[in-house]
């Protein structure tokens, strides 16, 4: 596979940045601008993919010869000096181990040294030109800050004489244009030249080509289009071809993956005897454009998933987990590739990959690791029909789960929605447009209600990933001159792709508190925390204690123990608690922090300690048809970093008043022993019921997966003693495996099945 390099930054789908010759055959490398060095008579370049213009593997051209730079010693300093050879003012990081894919020809440099000041990298020290003990998988990469220098031209083209470029490819409506709802789904074929938007000639087009076209634009699949209607349209409009002969086999995850042929500058006749190339497009649920289509798609039976993405900012992207025995589980990164995650990207309705992801770049997940070495060709429904090796504990670990990033459909739902006022495009009082063509104006969401889950959709539709905080009261804000309130009411599950699918008021406004100093406002951020507990631990550590009344004055005063306690004899008789030890990870990609800062923590005299957060984690006894029996809650009352993962440092202490929180790779224990950390439940009768953990129950604090947030076991009580087994993080299972957890008959000895 040659290195392309693929924009992906365009209203109408994927840009394509590509050296295509102008005879049929392989694209050749596509690269970014490029610069001569002084004497040295050196060229600069950008190479592979996917990524931006101003990032991607080093190649340096030397007596006529094009090759790479080694990651051995490579540093930040490197960085700089080579963006700056590329015209831009400075780099903002560097890659290692040929992450935007290996090179071809001569490794250059090893051992690059420089100190980040030189004018060249001539100046830097290294092993001399073409002296490398390395491989192209170790090829290094710089990421430029998107800003040039002074003066600096970029012609973004190598000698022009030879090749043209593919920058961006859509879909043209015939009839209607600009009219149509979005996302767009059928029509011609463009793609944008150097000197403007080109038809493709449709002579030797197949559904092969369609297939690839559509992928990039982010829909699933292709079906056949009515050519007969679009040749009798083209014969009465002018076309402008500039590409034919595209011979894509289907699997290509990018159209500059294809054999491609250009028109020459000087023929005068184009696609004799041919029209404009037509693509139809098949949008995945998420994007179904019309009711109509959505009845037809809910009408045909729809199994159980068996792969699904977590932990991912946007739509299209996140860590990849499959079912297999009725659990779910990740995927080894081992050679996971484009293919791959293509065929994953697919099957959940989007379009082809633009990035597979490996190292756990979406996060590490818990629990079983499925699959490994997964090889597909492109051509499968499911990942499950590529070939893939079983794994065992030694072969792989959390920190090597696979993900992907993929090509979504343009729907425009971030023109509608704006943040105003903030000190960053990160933050600020949200602003929505509202009504209808001619009658467009911008307004102002209630507060009332509004909250992390809302927070998290208005996020996502901005395309700015998370939600720290969403927040009622935004007066530190200027609103400048948006002054009214166009949308209350709103009410999010956190899933849905805009505002405009949450449920809020149709017609009337009402806010409980009016003002614009009231209303709705964001901060977000591309990473956010995720917690789990560690089921395991509640299971093996689950135990009864017949605690004496004298023993619990301070949890009586932290409502630790069931109503009930208050009419007891104190300090009399004792309270059966059911104690259980908990451990809760966090396996996002950022801290978690409680919600309010350290001046509002609330000093507890009788234990000593201060609460970050009044309801940390909900402790309940439900009967096998969920009705609450028994309920305990935890305070934050000592949020800290118990241990953590080898390579990683604690940060959090709550000691002497120090900072509270959950480091990425690091765990908060609970002990059983501990004060609170129980079920009072005296009042419970025998019998068979399900033991339920719920962490950050109430969405405080924002995470990248609320899904994983509750823990399951199954328990039997006799009166005298509990048996807990089965303990499971909530989405753990899949849905038959939690139906027959929920049909849980009971326990019909003292044995533990």
């Amino acid at each position: 596979m040659r290195p392309v390099s693929i924009w992906l930054w365009s209203p109408w789908g994927l840009l394509l940045y590509l050296m295509c010759s102008l005879c049929l055959g392989s694209p050749s490398p596509s690269t970014g601008p490029e610069k001569k060095a002084g004497s040295q008579g050196l060229r600069f370049r950008l190479a592979g993919f996917p990524r931006k213009p101003y990032e991607g593997r080093v190649e340096i051209q030397r007596a006529g010869e094009w090759g790479t730079i080694c990651d051995d010693d490579f540093t930040l300093q490197a960085a700089h000096v080579l963006c700056r050879e590329l015209g831009f003012t400075e780099a903002t990081g560097w890659t290692h181990s040929a992450k935007y894919g290996p090179g071809t020809g001569r490794i250059w440099l090893d051992n690059l040294s420089c100190s980040g000041t030189e004018q060249s990298v001539t100046e830097c020290a290294s092993r001399g030109w073409g002296n490398s003990d390395c491989t192209h998988d170790e090829d290094a990469g710089v990421i430029c800050k998107d800003q040039r220098l002074p003066g600096f031209s970029d012609s973004n083209v190598i000698e022009v004489e030879h090749h043209l470029q593919v920058e961006e490819v859509r879909l043209r409506p015939a009839v209607g244009w600009g009219r149509r709802p979005l996302p767009v789904t059928e029509g011609l074929v463009e793609v944008r030249l150097p000197d403007g938007w080109s038809q493709v000639c449709d002579k030797g087009w197949s559904a092969h080509n369609s297939h690839v076209v559509c992928g990039m634009l982010g829909f699933p699949g292709e079906k056949r289009v009515n050519t007969a209607f679009y040749r009798l349209l083209a014969q009465r409009q002018q076309h402008s071809f500039g590409l034919h002969g595209v011979a894509c086999v289907g699997t290509e995850a990018h159209l500059s993956l294809c054999p491609l042929e250009f028109y020459r500058a000087n023929e005068t006749t184009r696609c004799p005897g041919g029209a404009p190339a037509v693509v139809s497009c098949v949008p995945g649920p998420l994007y179904t454009a019309s009711s109509g289509q959505k009845k037809q798609q809910q009408s045909k039976p729809q199994g159980e998933a068996r792969v699904r993405l977590k932990g991912g900012a946007h739509p299209g992207e996140g860590r990849v987990e499959v079912l297999k025995a009725g659990t779910w589980g990740t995927v080894c990164d081992r050679k996971w590739d484009l293919q791959a995650a293509s065929v994953v990207c697919r099957e959940l309705g989007f379009g082809s990959a633009r990035e597979a992801l490996s190292g756990a770049r979406m996060g590490q997940g818990m629990g079983a690791i499925h699959l490994s070495e997964v090889r597909c060709s492109g051509q499968e429904s499911s990942l499950w029909k590529c070939p893939f090796k079983n794994i065992t504990a030694e072969d792989c670990s959390h920190s090597q789960d696979a993900g992907v990033r993929c090509n979504l459909p343009y729907t425009g739902v971030e023109t509608k929605i704006r943040l105003s006022g903030g000190r960053s495009r990160h933050e600020g009082r949200v602003e929505v447009q509202v009504g209808g063509p001619g009658h467009l104006r911008w307004g102002l969401i209630c507060g009332d209600d509004w909250g992390t889950l809302e927070a998290m959709v208005a996020c996502r539709q901005l395309g700015l990933g998370y939600a720290n905080h969403g927040l009622q009261e935004t007066w530190y804000w200027d609103s400048g001159n948006i002054t009214e309130v166009v949308m209350s009411g709103v009410r999010c599950t956190g899933t849905e792709l805009s505002l405009d699918q949450c449920a809020h008021h149709s017609t009337h406004i009402t806010c409980k508190r009016t003002g614009t100093r009231f209303t709705a406002g964001v901060i977000c951020s591309e990473t956010a925390s995720d917690l789990l507990l560690h089921s395991a631990l509640v299971q093996e550590t689950a135990y009864i204690e017949d605690r004496p009344l004298h023993m619990l004055y301070c949890a009586a005063e932290e409502n630790c123990l069931a109503s009930s306690a208050r009419l007891a004899n104190w300090p009399y008789g004792h309270r059966r608690l059911l104690r259980f030890s908990s451990q809760i990870h966090n396996l996002g990609r950022a801290d978690f922090r409680p919600k309010a800062g350290r001046h509002s923590w609330v000093w507890h005299e009788c234990h000593g300690h201060y609460h970050s957060m009044d309801i940390f984690t909900h402790y309940d006894i439900l009967t096998p048809n969920g009705t609450k029996v028994a309920e305990g809650h935890k305070a934050s009352f000592c949020l800290e970093d118990t241990e953590c993962q080898e390579d990683v440092s604690k940060r959090y202490e709550c000691a002497n008043f120090g900072e509270q929180g959950i480091t990425v790779g690091c765990w908060d224990l609970y002990r059983h022993d501990i004060d609170c950390q129980w079920i009072d439940i005296t009042d419970v009768k025998p019998g068979n019921y399900i033991l339920q953990v719920v962490i950050n129950p109430n969405f405080e604090v924002a995470e990248s997966d609320f899904t994983n947030n509750a823990m399951k076991c199954n328990c039997k009580y006799d009166g005298h003693r509990i048996w807990v087994h089965n303990c499971h993080i909530g989405d753990a299972f899949g849905e038959e495996a939690n139906r027959r957890f929920e049909r849980y008959p009971g326990q019909t000895s003292n044995q533990i099945i």
